[in-house]
């Protein structure tokens, strides 16, 4: 049996164009997450997560399946400790008066995976602070009080 879709809906103070960025530029995202995420973000590219710019040490990577800025972007999602551990995350990107609607999917899950006890955790923190980032130029400090293993990369 394969574990529901994790769906996130946030409301940020921004414009699609700053919130792409944000989401996709090294220096933007490790301000908010912590290491840094690297691609060109076009359509069959890999991607990162990496915990310096080496990309020495990375703990989760994928492809990009869909890149439509600033709109919408998919990518596989690859534990790299447990690459048979794979699923897919869809970002969208609405816009709504002043405003953009930001809603994260995560799904895909393959049977037995613990990959998605761990994005429950790890989403809701990470996309508070990109919250935060946007509308206040402060990050959060995402892994703080973590107890699930997680580390604060910054």
């Amino acid at each position: 049996m394969t574990k529901p879709d994790f769906v996130y809906t946030t409301y940020i103070k921004t414009t699609p164009e700053k919130l792409w960025s944000a989401l996709t530029t090294p220096e933007f995202n490790r301000q908010y997450w912590g290491p840094g995420i690297v691609s060109d973000w076009k359509k069959g590219a890999k991607w990162q997560i990496a915990s310096d710019e080496a990309g020495s040490s990375v703990h989760v990577a994928g492809e990009v399946l869909e890149s439509h800025p600033p709109h919408r972007l998919v990518l596989s999602w690859v534990d790299a400790s447990n690459p048979v551990d794979d699923s897919k995350v869809t970002f969208t990107i609405d816009t709504i008066d002043d405003m953009v609607r930001l809603t994260v999917i995560h799904g895909d899950f393959k049977s037995g995976s613990k990959m998605a006890g761990g994005i429950a955790i790890g989403w809701p923190r990470v996309l508070s602070s990109l919250k935060s980032f946007l509308e206040t130029g402060k990050a959060l400090n995402t892994w703080a009080g973590d107890d699930n293993g997680c580390t604060n990369q910054r």
